[in-house]
């Protein structure tokens, strides 16, 4: 017999099950549209699946339904891409359906359930909850609220949000509940809950329903095992045998599951239960998995504050640590002296030093001997990097007799050779965990071979952990890597003379740090600006966020681009290229760029990105890529030095002038002469949509060696916006959209008219027309800050408040100090939140 342990589960092929949920009907097509399987079909449109099978799909749906459905098709992009299109008509005599089409190998998968005909309205719903979101402070309160907006939105009895700890089991941190549901909020649960294949689809298909646990699954015929349709990124996937036990063992007629990823990890899901069937309509289902995308993203903005906040006291440790051993060698080998400051930033119970053969050792510690074998041992392992472990007689098996005063240790290696460490160690914790039930399963025999079988009972059961020291936290693993660098720099000090360079690095260094707070929040400004712009034009969530996407992921790219030559001056040609990859599908003969080798500096390098981004996107759609046309871009630096960027159409269909200015124009026309003071001139021609940019030759770095180069290749809480209340108010903002964004929070708050400017000159030419009655002013302008225009304003008797991506105390001069500032992104709540304490004040 094999031996029993978790890779027999692992070993359940989930992804091939053979079988969907019957709530809805199934339809793989090859790729010239023929019916290669089926399930489920009778009981929705009258046809069983033998009869479908080697038919084309145009004799089964509508014309129209037909070119809704390629259409869709058309704009997956990836192997795990799924579009969903809401209440097509498929059969004239039968009902709306709702329908999911997703790519598995070479089959086309169309998955259709009866409309409901309520849908709501998915964009204004994330919206607001999105908005509950980002009123909560701290990570615990996020996760919270984030359990409660789930529950109010799908409707479960139960919604818990589950965290994963480095060894794969996981803990409900979070729980919203219908009244007299007991609650699961603290309890434990084993790795072996969620198999690896599991996880792996967890992280590919972001959403799961099992509307019903006694379901009789409906077979995709023709039924086969030599070629097994893969359903990994189907809507309608049926459910493991060995999870519907689970289920029933919990007493659960539903469930819900929504992946939390955060850094492109999967770090938790939301877990919905209902105690009888329960199917979510389909608009429902894709708000839960949009709000489960966007939770994701701002528990990963509420977990990198705390630990940045964090890690900012530990840098004040590891200063003074630097600043006083530097004037005194002595204090390395002091164990009170590095423990007074080291437990300021990473808690401990007891610390030793082993520094040139000396030891010191203060607190909960082992005797002198245990340390010095305990060194020898870490000698062993990789001397340059921090290491830890919560159980040091896994490492050591003769540390159990100390495990009482020292059961975990970090090691930081303070030397280039493998000799020295200062050795932190916590006690044991004798704790019980509070397992979901007994986490040892019992064994079957199946079909499968030996397995473990789900866990029969519930009831709390609890686990004395003997042994065992609280582990250390990655950001305390950080903490100490940051200290090791530290206590390596002393060692250098007292054999370099090196100590103004260091002084001058240091002052670096906050520079650095300033610099990256504001370039972080203007990028949140940015981001924010994108998502109510795109929201704008979107007339469904999927466009909505296909579009947003796209115009983020251009961002992405960008930045990428310039952080690869440690955000330097970029390459064009590498801009242009890179946007145009994802719209080419290999034809790179359509693409022709003629020029110099230039590159652009990076304020101005994301500017163009997302010029190019909407140029590419719009010839993708209805320009020369649409169809077999070819797309010509040249530039060349003129007499001024200037960059002169070219952009032709040819051979597409016949261009119209746009009805509407949306926001990819309004980027496409503003952009460069609003932030970069260059020009954009647009041409729709019949022949093909032509521009000509103007880029000014501050922003061009170099013209790089070799000559020119072809290629062809809102929130429901309510402030007072009495302060602007049908006035006239002055916005200075340098960034054309985050001013565009802004604009809208300001005419959301009462005012009557907003006028733009992006510079002092630009603002004091509106203030002399003399009807400005108010002014919000972004206070770093690139090459200037806003003081000129505040101190003219106050000399008006004109009331203002600033608005800052930096995030000091000192950022203001000390004659506005009294003037309220509004941190970046700009919210309502904030502004509102200035204009009351400014209205107080007067």
């Amino acid at each position: 017999m094999d031996a029993v342990n978790l890779t027999n589960c692992d070993r359940e092929p989930i992804h091939i099950p053979g079988t969907i949920q019957s709530f809805g009907f199934l339809i793989a097509m090859s790729a010239d549209w023929l019916v290669q399987r089926a399930a489920n079909t009778e009981q929705f449109i009258d046809s069983p699946p033998s009869s479908l099978l080697g038919k084309p799909l145009h004799d089964l749906f509508l014309p129209h339904a037909i070119r809704t459905l390629r259409d869709r098709i058309a704009m997956l992009r990836g192997d795990d891409a799924v579009e969903r299109v809401f209440s097509v008509r498929l059969i004239a005599e039968k009902p709306p359906f709702d329908v999911a089409l997703h790519f598995s190998g070479k089959s086309i998968i169309i998955e259709c359930e009866p409309a409901r005909g309520d849908e709501i309205e998915v964009s204004s719903l994330i919206r607001g909850m999105v908005s509950r979101l980002g009123s909560t402070d701290g990570t615990l309160p996020l996760l919270r609220e984030g359990a409660r907006q789930m529950r109010l939105l799908t409707g479960f009895d139960r919604v818990m949000v589950y965290r994963f700890a480095p060894d794969g089991s996981g803990e409900v941190v979070a729980e919203a509940l219908e009244t007299g549901i007991d609650s699961f909020l603290g309890l434990h649960f084993p790795a072996s809950d969620i198999p690896k294949q599991a996880r792996s689809l967890y992280m590919r298909n972001l959403f799961r329903i099992i509307a019903d646990v006694g379901d009789t699954p409906a077979p995709v015929e023709p039924v086969t095992d030599r070629d097994p349709l893969d359903l990994s990124m189907s809507l309608f996937r049926a459910v493991s045998p060995i999870h519907i036990e689970y289920l029933r063992n919990m007493g659960v007629g539903a469930s819900l599951s929504v992946s939390i990823i955060v850094d492109g990890k999967f770090w938790g899901l939301f877990a919905c239960h209902h105690y009888s069937p329960r199917l979510p309509s389909f608009a429902e289902r894709s708000a839960a998995e949009l709000f489960g995308q966007m939770f994701s993203l701002l528990l990963g903005t509420s977990v990198r504050k705390e630990m940045s906040v964090y890690e900012t006291r530990a840098r004040k440790v590891a200063d003074r640590m630097l600043a006083a051993a530097a004037q005194d060698s002595e204090r390395l080998n002091d164990a009170q002296w590095i423990g007074d400051l080291v437990l300021d930033a990473i808690p401990a119970d007891g610390v030793g030093v082993y520094i040139d053969g000396e030891v010191s050792m203060v607190g909960l510690t082992p005797s002198r001997e245990q340390f010095e074998r305990l060194v020898r041992e870490l000698n062993r392992r990789e001397a340059s990097q921090v290491f830890s472990t919560a159980r040091i007689s896994d490492m050591l098996p003769e540390a159990s007799d100390y495990s009482q005063r020292a059961a975990g240790l970090l090691a930081i290696p303070v030397s280039r050779r493998p000799r020295d460490f200062v050795v932190l160690f916590r006690e044991e914790q004798l704790r019980s965990v509070r397992w979901a039930g007994n986490q040892e399963k019992e064994i079957e025999y199946g079909p499968n071979g030996a397995r473990l079988t789900p866990r029969k009972s519930f009831e709390e059961w609890s686990d004395l952990v003997r042994g065992e020291a609280k582990a250390f936290e990655d950001a305390e693993m950080r903490v100490a890597e940051q200290l090791r660098s530290t206590l390596l720099e002393v060692v250098l000090r007292l054999t370099e003379a090196a100590s103004e360079e260091r002084r001058r690095a240091g002052e670096q260094q906050k520079l650095l740090i300033a610099e990256l707070n504001h370039r972080v929040r203007n990028i949140l400004a940015l981001i924010r600006a994108l998502m109510g712009q795109s929201g704008r034009e979107a007339n469904s969530v999927a466009e909505f966020v296909k579009t947003l996407d796209s115009r983020v992921q251009s961002l992405a790219r960008a930045h990428d681009q310039l952080t690869t030559d440690q955000w330097g001056p970029a390459r064009l040609t590498d801009l242009i290229s890179t946007e145009a990859s994802a719209y080419l599908s290999g034809e790179t003969q359509r693409l022709v760029c003629t020029g110099p080798e230039v590159t652009i500096t990076p304020n101005a390098f994301t500017v163009l990105a997302l010029v190019i981004h909407e140029l590419m996107t719009n010839a993708a759609k209805y320009g020369a890529l649409s169809d077999s046309g070819t797309v010509k871009v040249d530039w060349h630096l003129d007499d001024r030095e200037d960059l002169v960027i070219n952009w032709s159409e040819s051979g597409g269909p016949a261009v119209l002038p746009p009805t509407r200015k949306g926001f990819g124009t309004t980027v496409i026309q503003d952009s460069i002469p609003h932030e970069l003071d260059g020009e954009a001139q647009i041409s729709y021609k019949t022949a093909g949509l032509s521009a000509r940019f103007v880029i000014p030759g501050r922003y061009v770095a170099d013209v790089l060696e070799g000559g020119k180069m072809t290629t062809e290749n809102s929130s429901d809480l309510k402030f007072s916006g009495a302060a602007i209340e049908g006035k006239h108010v002055l916005l200075v903002e340098d960034s054309a959209l985050i001013a565009l964004d802004a604009e809208d929070k300001l005419r959301e708050l009462g005012a009557a008219e907003v006028s733009l400017a992006a510079s002092n000159g630009a603002a004091a030419r509106a203030l002399d027309g003399g009807d400005i009655e108010f002014a919000m002013l972004d206070f770093n302008l690139g090459r200037e800050n806003s003081t000129p225009t505040a101190e003219k304003l106050a000399r008006m008797g004109i009331p203002f408040v600033f608005a800052s991506g930096y995030g000091g105390d000192d950022t203001i001069p000390e004659q506005f100090a009294d003037v309220p500032v509004i941190l970046k992104p700009y919210a309502v709540q904030q502004i509102a939140q200035a204009l009351a304490k400014l209205t107080d004040e007067a």
